[in-house]
């Protein structure tokens, strides 16, 4: 298993239009290009930082290079309009070593 960690720096009163472009965003990387899902968070200071799982390495990559975080579709265009231009980071990508996370509640 892979796991990257991505964040960004939201405009302020957009949250939720962010969250809703990251909701779909995600589900259409998991139909299109075989990510595994994310979590997202969100701090107290704007700034959200999700967690994504992908099988493999390669997996990731093959996305990053087609129009994963290059496309111009609606969800795309919603959650972009929602931080701050320039703000998107990869923070980590790692394969997964030990795994504690249990899933609960919704």
């Amino acid at each position: 298993m892979f796991a990257v960690i991505y964040r960004w720096r939201l405009i302020p009163g957009r949250e939720a239009q962010f969250e809703e472009g990251w909701r779909a965003g995600t589900r259409a990387i998991a139909e299109e290009f075989g990510g595994w899902g994310s979590r997202l968070h969100r701090g107290a200071d704007g700034v959200a930082v999700a967690y994504a799982q992908w099988p493999d390495r390669a997996t990731w990559e093959r996305a990053l290079q087609t129009r994963m975080h290059h496309s111009d579709d609606a969800a795309r265009a919603r959650y972009r309009a929602a931080f701050e231009p320039d703000s998107f980071e990869i923070l980590f990508a790692g394969e997964v070593t030990a795994d504690l996370l249990q899933p609960r509640g919704p």
